[in-house]
């Protein structure tokens, strides 16, 4: 029996799914550029606005392992933290501090930790809080969380309130 699909309409075929292919990606990587520069126009925009005011801030640079806490543009305190890892990033952006509490318990697939001291969640289980369960600050080692000495958490417990802006960046 004779094909009704002639070979020419199946090398067309496969040319137009490659072009479709790879435009997707091309678009793909556009979005994802456009994504991550708006992302940090956003941060930065924020961070200026902030430092206009004279309104308490968090800033953590995941770079440098450092945790800022400003009043407007001055500086009032700072730490060394623990960020997340490759494997479980924390996520980068504007927040604010949503909920306070003095002792959590935090569990994960692969981890339970009661006891943790001072977390100030500020996006949904992301959080700042203590870890007296490591001394490996300023090295990327958390599930996604912040980490700071239970000493360090402690005052930033009692500095932030509900409603702190957290700007996370890179």
């Amino acid at each position: 029996m004779k094909s009704l699909i002639s070979p020419h309409w199946v090398r067309l075929l496969k040319l137009f799914l490659i072009s479709v292919a790879l435009n997707c990606t091309v678009v793909g990587v556009l979005l994802s550029e456009v994504w991550a520069n708006s992302t940090k126009q956003i941060i930065q925009e924020e961070k200026v606005t902030l430092q206009q005011s004279d309104q308490r801030w968090i800033e953590i640079n995941l770079t440098t392992q450092r945790l800022t806490a400003w009043e407007g543009a001055k500086p009032v305190y700072a730490v060394v933290i623990s960020s997340g890892k490759k494997s479980t990033p924390t996520l980068i952006g504007v927040f604010k501090i949503q909920s306070k509490q003095k002792l959590a318990r935090m569990k994960g697939e692969d981890y339970d930790v009661p006891n943790v001291p001072y977390a100030m969640y500020y996006d949904a289980g992301y959080a700042i809080h203590g870890a007296y369960w490591h001394r490996q600050f300023g090295k990327p080692i958390t599930h996604g969380c912040i980490n700071v000495a239970p000493d360090h958490a402690k005052w930033l417990y009692q500095w932030a309130s509900l409603g702190t802006p957290v700007v996370v960046s890179k």
